[in-house]
């Protein structure tokens, strides 16, 4: 909690004790004045732009995955494996191109951890893709059809007894395990800490604490990394934590997208039912990693939304409730949601600019939605940004790179409340194509 009497306060008076939390981070000793002062005043532009006020410049804010690998000459598998090698990679980025907002640990995975935990959700570089390739997904009905019963009986004895077990190899002896709720009083203790006497699950515990070891030498790395970069470059944080939409955690990873668009028809309101029941979870999945990370920004990827995956009718009667009510839920507790929306929205701009939502607490971030028309919807009622192109960072050539940027800020960014950042998660650009994008948001957002 920020305060003691937290659960008094107003959401307004939540994301103020959130934002004074962010403008003065716990473990980070800036090492000169002057990092200090660039780190606040970075605050101070993105929180203008988030309340829809004109900075003295546009933020330049661009997603990166591989790209500071690459830019080290390190491949995928170095990135994932080596964290020391990667997190030098990291700070270097930093220092050259100098963005507005930390790429962030996300950048980069575990996968000594994963290695571990047999993880058969993904495919990564030494497990089935090749060393130069980023992590990809492995899409199956980890989520039984007739399951959703299950599911919102107890979701989390459901997570332990079908989903874990499907996902990770080591966790198949969960599938054995009564679930905690059994756990009540003296007469039914030994029953239940029987399993867990036998070889199987103590060597799935075994893997599991191996597992957290790898995990937390990853995190403490890059942790440490990130600290570093606030200290001396005065670079703020824009995330942290991470939540989805309720229809997107049932069709990325549990039902798959072609189950989930025959379930539409076919179990429609089971369907409902189940996003409805995982709202609160993904309100306090997004909550918890805020209130440890003390930063008031939440990242949502949103995936099945997009235009093309869904009719407009079903946009507004399957998808949108249920995100807007996480998105309500995060901001009641003064949480900044910030949606990133990938594909496009042209359709769907209408319905997300919804007069429950106030205005100056969200952050749109687009990819290949027409931003002009992002422009005329959103403009007075949320901050929104993007959407350089990848593969214009990755074929194009630098003065092209610019007078996109050039454009693009003259187009939408007038009136305040915009972020230059980058459509996609960058992997792969030209790095005089990026530093490009860099001078340019810099150089053009100090005239707008």
């Amino acid at each position: 909690m920020f305060t003691h009497d937290w659960d008094t306060l107003t959401a307004d008076q939540r994301f103020e004790a959130r934002m004074r939390a962010w403008r003065e981070p716990d473990g980070v000793e800036f090492v000169t004045p002057e990092a200090a002062a660039a780190y606040r005043e970075r605050v101070g532009m993105i929180r203008a732009a988030v309340e829809l006020n004109k900075p003295a410049r546009v933020p330049v804010s661009p997603h990166v995955g591989l790209f500071p690998a690459r830019c080290a000459g390190l491949s995928a598998r170095d990135a994932y494996y080596d964290y020391g090698r990667f997190a030098q990679a990291m700070l270097e980025y930093h220092r050259t191109y100098e963005p507005d907002t930390l790429a962030g640990y996300i950048t980069t995975v575990p996968c000594k951890a994963f290695d571990i935990l047999d993880y058969k959700m993904y495919d990564w570089p030494g497990r089935g893709t090749d060393d130069n390739a980023g992590y990809q997904y492995n899409e199956a009905e980890y989520m039984k059809a007739d399951e959703y019963a299950l599911l919102m009986t107890d979701p989390s004895a459901y997570w332990q007894s079908r989903y874990l077990p499907r996902t990770f190899g080591a966790f198949e002896p969960m599938a054995e395990l009564a679930p905690l709720t059994e756990l009540l009083e003296m007469p039914f203790v030994a029953p239940f800490l029987m399993p867990y006497g036998t070889p199987p699950v103590q060597a799935m515990l075994k893997k599991l604490m191996a597992a957290g070891e790898a995990a937390l030498e990853w995190f403490e790395v890059m942790s440490a990394a990130e600290r570093e970069v606030m200290a001396t470059l005065g670079i703020p944080e824009f995330g942290g934590g991470a939540s989805k939409a309720p229809y997107d955690i049932l069709g990325d990873t549990m039902r798959g997208t072609r189950a989930v668009m025959l379930d539409k028809f076919r179990r429609r309101g089971e369907l409902v039912e189940a996003m409805e029941r995982l709202v609160p979870i993904a309100v306090d999945f997004g909550r918890r990693a805020a209130d440890a990370t003390r930063n008031p920004f939440v990242f949502m990827p949103l995936h099945k939304g997009a235009d093309g995956f869904l009719s407009h009718k079903d946009f507004e009667e399957l998808y949108w409730p249920t995100l807007k009510a996480v998105i309500l839920g995060l901001i009641e507790e003064g949480i900044v949601p910030q949606l990133f929306v990938e594909g496009a929205y042209d359709s769907r701009l209408d319905v997300i600019v919804d007069e429950d939502i106030p205005p100056g607490r969200t952050v749109w971030l687009f990819d290949a939605t027409d931003m002009r028309a992002v422009r005329d919807h959103l403009a007075g009622f949320a901050c929104f940004g993007g959407n350089v192109p990848g593969a214009l960072l990755q074929i194009g050539v630098a003065a092209e790179v610019e007078e996109y940027v050039k454009r693009l800020l003259a187009d939408v960014a007038g009136g305040g409340g915009f972020i230059l950042s980058t459509g996609i998660s960058v992997d792969q650009a030209r790095p005089e194509n990026f530093m490009a994008m860099m001078d340019a948001g810099r150089r053009y957002g100090e005239a707008i």
